[in-house]
């Protein structure tokens, strides 16, 4: 078995292990972090079940950026659900046999990756050319694009222009699903397409894009808007309004 094989192996079990350990915990944070206010943005669902339709809104249709901006919805959305359909072909590589559904959306998943190409390059051109949004953007905002946007052109590549051994690929994946390793391609393309994976993989919890797990935990989205039927105070709020009714009443 070749070095090349043996470092890509263990570099993707250490970030695998970085993304899950990562995000668990930044979700164990948000869910443990109180929310003593109650701060929906408005107007807000009353109940509960208007709560959960407005989130469904939110992940799947983007409705308030949809209701900000109309192009940088339409990058958004391109980049996002482009990016599902990639991910979900992507099983493929991971499974034996092929679930039937996931045969079904191929022909979907190669046109979706021009879509996940074409939003990325619109929002990266987005944060270069419009100056309020150059202003607040952080070098970090442009690499994470640029690193995307690196993922997206090189599998691009790799189907439509230098072709790898998709054979070889699945038997490297399976592999490290089963522990029995497989040697890899030596195709540097792929190299260079698998080290931008395992990087964004260690980066994820770590970064702005973190926000696909912390939109179920924002306040202003996650919570109903009950201010007059509910007084909602802090721990320590509470604390102090008895003491106060307890030294009234003495």
């Amino acid at each position: 078995m070749s070095v090349l094989t043996i470092l890509i192996s263990l570099l993707f079990y250490a970030s695998g292990l970085i993304l899950i350990i990562g995000v668990a915990n930044r979700i164990r944070i948000y869910w443990r972090t109180p929310s003593p206010l109650v701060i929906p943005t408005t107007p807000a669902p009353l109940t509960r079940t208007g709560v959960a339709a407005r989130l469904f809104g939110e992940v799947v249709f983007f409705q308030s950026l949809f209701r900000g901006n109309k192009w940088t919805w339409i990058l958004g959305w391109l980049f996002h659900f482009g990016m599902l359909l990639v991910l979900l072909r992507h099983l493929r590589y991971f499974t034996d046999p092929i679930w039937w559904w996931v045969d079904l959306i191929q022909w979907v998943g190669v046109y979706a990756g021009f879509a996940m190409v074409a939003g990325l390059a619109g929002l990266l051109v987005r944060r270069l050319v419009v100056e309020r949004i150059r202003y607040i953007s952080a070098p970090s905002d442009h690499l994470m694009l640029l690193l995307l946007l690196g993922i997206g052109l090189s599998g691009l590549m790799m189907k439509h222009l230098v072709h790898t051994d998709i054979v070889s690929v699945k038997q490297f994946t399976m592999g490290l699903i089963t522990f029995d390793w497989q040697p890899l391609p030596a195709d540097p393309l792929l190299i260079i397409h698998l080290l931008m994976v395992a990087t964004l993989m260690i980066i994820f919890p770590f970064s702005k894009l973190l926000h696909a797990p912390g939109v179920f935990f924002s306040p202003t989205r996650n919570m109903r808007d009950t201010p007059r039927e509910q007084r909602n105070l802090a721990d320590w709020a509470a604390k102090l309004d008895e003491t106060r009714h307890s030294g009234a009443g003495e």
